[in-house]
């Protein structure tokens, strides 16, 4: 397909949608924050990776070549997201003594295989904050250099004062600095800073702190907010398409990248900021306190105690693109049951339409499914629009299978092509029943249609107690046989 579509993309920076177009003409750089490895994946990981998958997959199916950069947070990242206390991954080995690294390295691996279930593709650059210290500190400099940082014990912070008296801090999230004054705490040890807002752009380690460098400044350890500075720009260029995240992000840590590339380059980096929004479950906000976090594995397995049964990956899947990226996702049991419904109804219309036989009229236009899907890519995203068109084709599907409707071969396969691209290509979905997607051997089908046909001997020899006993006995096991003029189809339940 040509890059001719054009793709509205809301700007959380100007709020409102607006058109998609690139810095450079058919390429892509794409940058999204990526996961803090220090606990499993959870619930809260999956929506951002399937909304940034989902876009990425997009692009590349517009003809864009996209270099997508999610980095992994694996130092600097400190308890509440302050910048006092502990460093999350520091306390996590401390606590199993361990190397940081190796805390790291596994839980980096855990996510890894829970976005291989998920289906999500692995980003073009997977970055590591601690391999890009030396990065980090050059960027430090350069915001120091400009006269927008300052060193407090052997500590640098960013002048968030000095900033906003020619720059504009707090317009991504729409905060001024009096609403941020009166909502920041002193907190015990923040003294180094001039004001409590301010943020840290390098700290000093205290002895007992693990994961530590050598900078001009002191031993320590970069501020959150600086990786991906450091890192988006290394690799997308000062200036890039689109940066990532979750809403949850927009404040402190987008606005402070924002402040931080303005400071250091003298402009904001990314062009498009790009914000999923939050899960809720059963109304809630998920937390650990609240006893609601659910981990992947968890859900993949069924072992949490809110949950009523297992839920497959492509049941998550499906069920977070069910609802429009921006829009608030409420997870609860009856929830995910309608999408593990709504998935299975879309597969067996795959699997219905790739059994169906071409006639010499078409009573149906595949063009029009083709035109509904582009549409609701192109605007802003709109996946819940996709499904439901997929979903009226499913009808249609059906209609054409019992003979009520026609299509041609060549509209035949234009509509097999058509949902390949939309229900697969895009939308990232897979058939988790098909041998192919289990990585093994189908031994089931071919077991499967040996029975059916030995029925369909002992219907033409009148042995009805045969026929209905093999019937019964694969219903019993979830395979429904449904007989035809012509012979019989059969699908797992």
């Amino acid at each position: 397909m040509s890059m001719k579509q054009k793709i509205m993309l809301y700007n959380t920076l100007s709020r409102r949608k607006e058109e998609f177009s690139t810095i450079h003409e058919g390429r892509v750089g794409m940058y999204v924050c990526g996961p803090t490895v220090y606990g499993d994946p959870h619930l809260g990981h999956a929506r951002p990776a399937v909304t940034f998958d989902l876009l990425f997959r997009y692009l590349q199916s517009e003809g864009y070549k996209v270099r997508y950069v999610r980095n992994i947070t694996d130092v600097g990242h400190l308890e509440h997201d302050a910048d006092e206390g502990e460093d999350k991954i520091a306390k996590k080995a401390r606590l199993e003594q361990l190397e940081p690294m190796e805390v790291a390295h596994y839980y980096t691996e855990r996510y890894h295989r829970a976005m291989d279930e998920l289906n999500v593709l692995t980003p073009s650059i997977e970055p590591h904050a601690s391999g890009h210290i030396i990065e980090q500190i050059d960027f430090v400099k350069r915001i120091l250099e400009a006269g927008y940082a300052y060193e407090s014990n052997g500590s640098i912070y960013f002048d968030v004062e000095a900033y906003n008296r020619k720059f504009n801090y707090g317009r991504l999230s729409g905060r001024n600095l009096d609403d941020i004054l009166t909502n920041t705490r002193e907190l015990d040890g923040q003294s180094d800073k001039r004001h409590s807002f301010d943020f840290a752009l390098w700290k000093k380690a205290s002895p007992e702190h693990i994961m530590r460098w050598p900078s001009p400044w002191s031993d320590g350890f970069p501020g959150w907010h600086m990786e991906c500075s450091a890192m988006s720009t290394k690799y997308l260029g000062e200036q890039f398409d689109i940066h990532g995240g979750g809403m949850d992000l927009m404040f402190p840590h987008h606005e402070c990248e924002i402040a931080q590339a303005t400071a250091g380059l003298g402009h904001d980096s990314a062009r498009y900021w790009v914000h999923n929004n939050m899960i809720t479950i059963n109304g809630q906000k998920m937390g650990k306190s609240l006893g609601n976090f659910i981990t992947l594995e968890e859900l993949f397995n069924g072992t949490h105690k809110m949950l009523q049964q297992a839920y497959s990956p492509m049941t998550i899947r499906f069920f977070v693109l069910q609802a429009h990226y921006r829009s608030t996702l409420d997870f609860s049991n009856e929830a995910l049951q309608a999408a593990e419904k709504g998935l299975d109804r879309l597969m067996k219309g795959v699997e219905t339409l790739s059994k169906i036989k071409p006639a010499a009229v078409s009573t149906v236009n595949p063009a029009e499914l083709e035109a509904r899907c582009a549409a609701a890519m192109a605007d802003d995203l709109n996946s819940p629009m996709v499904i439901s068109a997929l979903f009226d084709w499913v009808r249609i599907i059906n209609q054409l299978s019992d003979g009520q409707q026609t299509l041609t071969a060549e509209d035949l396969e234009t509509l097999k092509a058509v949902v390949k691209r939309y229900v697969f290509d895009i939308l990232g979905l897979r058939d988790e029943k098909s041998a192919a997607s289990q990585g093994g051997k189908d031994l089931v089908s071919p077991l499967v249609t040996m029975l059916l046909d030995m029925r369909m001997e002992a219907k033409a020899n009148k042995d009805w107690a045969t026929s209905d006993k093999i019937r019964n006995s694969l219903t019993e096991i979830g395979i429904r046989v449904k007989d035809r003029k012509d012979g019989y189809d059969w699908e797992i339940e």
